[in-house]
């Protein structure tokens, strides 16, 4: 009898086998997994293709400008009679304000992240979140003149010597900016930690904050730090915040209170239509924007190196 139902029973395996076998060789299956596939492939062409255009343009810049000036040289004013093409005072401008992004963002989007999912109620829960997501929904034109017209006045008042156009209030509305991208991922992130192990360590007789400094947050570590790069990663690439508010001087300084230019801001300038088309000047924002991705390209390793090493499995 027992013999019988095994036979069944490996009948019944063998026939549902087969049949997801079908399905998936099926016309339709096909149709499905080939559409599935090419937008895959999509999004891999086109980053290759933008690799391609900024590699290829570049090199038409680098025909005319040594690769060691653009490296070594700590000056850029590619726009006056006396050309130079240091690209040090933009990434000086960009790493300036992102630092200060990213001092305002990480520990308040943490933070938030902490409280909304281990500390908020419900009904709290359900309000907050959305609201901070909504500050991810605000055009950065807007937040570029929030930080024209309100912050920079604000600041004025406490630091004496503020230029209108500086880093401190560009870098802090940046970072305003990415706290949504930050909260929002953690909060994912130490949601997904297994609630037994916030109970095993109550029945330990933990406190509720020794549980999320030492058992929640640990257990998430992986993707808070994903969160951070990511959202360091935007505010890098920011745009129209940094061209309103940060100024237009390449300046290779490190004072939060001077007007700076980052690489973003560089390329918007040159893209307004005064260069003409083919000359060093027009070829020199592929060059910065070359370097833009490649600094982005190398935070992204950098996250997924550090989710492989730290992620935990449950």
């Amino acid at each position: 009898m027992a013999d019988s139902q095994q036979i069944s029973t490996g009948a019944k395996t063998g026939a549902h086998a087969d049949l997801a076998v079908n399905m998936l060789h099926s016309p339709k299956e096909r149709a499905v997994e080939y559409a599935l596939g090419f937008c895959a492939l999509v999004s891999v062409l086109t980053t290759l293709g933008i690799a391609a255009v900024l590699l290829v343009e570049s090199l038409h810049f680098f025909a005319e400008v040594s690769i060691v000036e653009f490296l070594t040289e700590t000056r850029w004013t590619p726009q006056f009679i006396d050309k130079h093409f240091g690209i040090w005072p933009l990434l000086s401008g960009t790493l300036l304000v992102t630092v200060i992004a990213a001092l305002v963002a990480l520990p308040i989007g943490l933070m938030s992240a902490i409280f909304i999912a281990e500390y908020a109620p419900e009904r709290v829960r359900k309000v907050l979140k959305p609201g901070l997501e909504l500050l991810a929904g605000i055009p950065t034109v807007v937040y570029g003149y929030f930080a024209l017209t309100f912050v920079t006045p604000l600041l004025q008042t406490f630091v004496p010597g503020l230029n209108i156009y500086n880093a401190l209030s560009a870098g802090i509305v940046v970072g305003v900016m990415i706290i949504p991208m930050v909260s929002s991922l953690s909060e994912d992130a130490i949601r997904a930690v297994p609630r037994s192990l916030a109970e095993g360590a109550y029945a330990l007789g933990a406190t509720r904050i020794e549980v999320v400094l030492r058992v929640m947050v640990p257990g998430a570590v992986s993707g808070i730090v994903a969160s951070f790069i990511l959202a360091l990663s935007r505010a890098i690439g920011e745009t129209m915040i940094v061209t309103l508010a940060a100024g237009a001087m390449p300046n290779l300084t490190a004072n939060p209170a001077e007007s700076v230019q980052t690489m973003t801001a560089f390329i918007v300038n040159v893209s307004l239509g005064d260069t003409p088309q083919g000359t060093v000047e027009f070829y020199s924002l592929f060059a910065v924007g070359l370097v833009l991705f490649l600094m982005t390209l190398s935070m992204n390793f950098l996250a997924n190196l550090i989710i492989r090493r730290y992620r935990e499995r449950y």
